[in-house]
């Protein structure tokens, strides 16, 4: 029988989390930590990164944050050899960072047909391509050694067809595949004791999509986002921390023999087929 008090134990394993200095990355950095986990939250400006390390570090805990453009591969090898250097190999990476951008976001005044390329690259960027590239320079370790976790966040338009953020969700779609097909690779080329899942979030509130589900002005509820809650059978947008549980049980003994799925957490939106 396993020892169910060890079995989410991550204790003194060091977890690299890119995008920890977002909204949902910076709760998940902070279930990490308090799991007693060496945590390191990448953000693309330094300063922001350290600040929050600063703000949930506490004196028998270790977390730093550290500044990266996780979009260009020389930066994440620089990144890798510096943590290396600090906390030793890492054991678990996830994957958060990510966001959309309102010039790759249809709208009224900006048809689908009107989209620039710029953009639409950005959001593949820096929600796909970087993620790949993280896992490229981390997985590489994590293959050496034979053992290590990954968990990227993916997105419920990843897993279900939404309207006005096309790349957004081609990118997210991307993730969904990618996730299935390292968890494969690793499984069968290096070591079944590297598990590569992925976390699908439903709606939560963040930053990044806030201008397509409350009104500027009024604060309220626009029809997309009111249409949202009407189709999440929980009735709620998600709060960050509804997130942690989940992950916890991916980068830990818990799932030993889990790889290669994509959870919704998402109050029921996924199965949910509006009647």
């Amino acid at each position: 029988m396993p020892d169910y008090h060890t079995l989410f134990d991550i204790q003194g394993q060091t977890a690299v989390i890119t995008g920890g200095s977002g909204h949902l990355g910076r709760a998940m950095a902070q279930a990490l930590v308090e799991a007693g986990a060496k945590v390191v939250i990448v953000g693309r400006h330094q300063e922001k990164a350290e600040a929050i390390a600063a703000e949930i570090r506490s004196t028998d805990r270790q977390v730093i944050g550290l500044g990266c453009d996780v979009t260009r591969k020389e930066d994440i090898e620089r990144l890798q050899a510096d943590i290396t250097a600090r906390f030793g190999d890492v054991h678990i990476l996830v994957n958060a960072a990510g966001g959309n951008s309102p010039g790759a976001t249809t709208s009224q005044e900006q048809p689908f047909f009107a989209l620039e390329s710029e953009a639409i690259n950005q959001v593949f960027a820096l929600n796909f391509t970087s993620l790949l590239l993280t896992c490229q320079v981390f997985g590489r370790g994590m293959a050496e050694r034979g053992q290590g976790c990954i968990a990227n966040i993916a997105s419920m338009s990843g897993l279900r067809s939404l309207t006005r953020v096309p790349a957004y969700s081609a990118a997210k779609a991307a993730v969904v595949n990618f996730t299935q097909w390292l968890a494969v690779h690793m499984a069968q080329e290096y070591s079944p004791h590297i598990r590569v899942n992925a976390i699908a979030p439903g709606f939560f509130m963040t930053e990044q999509n806030r201008f397509l589900l409350t009104d500027a002005a009024s604060g309220k509820m626009t029809s997309r986002g009111q249409a949202i809650i009407d189709h999440t059978p929980m009735g709620r947008l998600g709060k960050p921390d509804d997130l942690v549980g989940t992950l916890l049980w991916l980068v830990s003994p818990a799932s030993a023999f889990v790889t290669g799925v994509v959870v919704p957490v998402d109050g029921g939106f996924s199965a949910f087929g509006g009647v």
